[in-house]
């Protein structure tokens, strides 16, 4: 994989409203205030299939793709699940982007939100300064790889190769986040993508819906979690593949 060296890194701006991060740029919460993780459970880690995929898996590697690494909170949790349900010698690749990334100072912050992720979030945040400058780091004896691409996530992911396995779209909604959310976003999907790779995003909005089926991905709506009354999920699917995709779609977490 290439990763970009980026000279110059624009640091997010958070607020903290009531114990909780925000960013001023998108006027925009990190994640739900009813409960972050039961959110990314339930968005992510479900809408994926994840726990039922990775108890199967028959490769060496899965690879995660991420639109907006925030607090690290949506890698925290897959990490989780991976070193509880993947083969011991597999190797989890996440891959994020992120735009405006936090100082080490607020993402240690808003990881102490969640002592009962202490134990993942603690090696993170040693060699998250390392993360920054390398954009590369193992973590958990080698049992996943945490690649941070800073910048604009469509010009990031034009220069990955790697055929990626899960999509995490994670970033701002897109009424406030609109730039993130365009057709080259999800032509990049497209293109990295393969005939088992799904996708999640706690966003049921129209332009996102849109999108993701013009690039040929099959989009379901399913509850959201808390206050968001809906979701979507699916699967990268063409012509050929869609039947098999199909039994995939419809045996998914919910």
């Amino acid at each position: 994989m290439r990763i970009l060296d980026n000279t110059k890194i624009e640091w997010c701006q958070v607020e903290w409203k009531q114990g909780q991060p925000f960013a001023s740029a998108f006027q925009d919460v990190y994640f739900s205030s009813d409960h972050g993780v039961l959110e990314t459970e339930h968005v992510f880690l479900q809408g994926n299939d994840l726990s039922n995929r990775w108890q199967q898996l028959n490769t060496d590697t899965f690879t995660i793709a991420e639109t907006g690494f925030g607090t690290g909170l949506n890698f925290l949790c897959a990490a989780k699940l991976w070193l509880e349900t993947a083969p011991k010698d597999a190797i989890l690749n996440f891959i994020s982007v992120e735009k405006y990334p936090l100082k080490l100072q607020d993402i240690t912050t808003a990881l102490k939100l969640w002592p009962e992720l202490s134990a993942l979030s603690l090696p993170l945040l040693k060699q998250y300064t390392t993360l920054i400058d390398a954009k590369s780091i193992s973590l958990y004896g080698n049992s996943v790889q945490l690649n941070l691409l800073i910048g604009d996530a469509t010009e990031q992911l034009a220069h990955l190769q790697n055929k990626i396995d899960a999509w995490f779209l994670d970033g701002f909604s897109p009424a406030k986040n609109p730039d993130m959310w365009q057709p080259a976003l999800f032509e990049q999907m497209t293109r990295l993508s393969h005939q088992n790779t799904t996708f999640a995003t706690f966003t049921s909005a129209g332009i996102v819906r849109r999108g993701l089926m013009s690039a040929g991905f099959k989009v379901n709506k399913r509850s959201g979690f808390g206050k968001k009354r809906e979701m979507i999920d699916g699967y990268f699917a063409d012509d050929q593949n869609d039947s098999a995709n199909n039994s995939l779609g419809n045996n998914r977490g919910t």
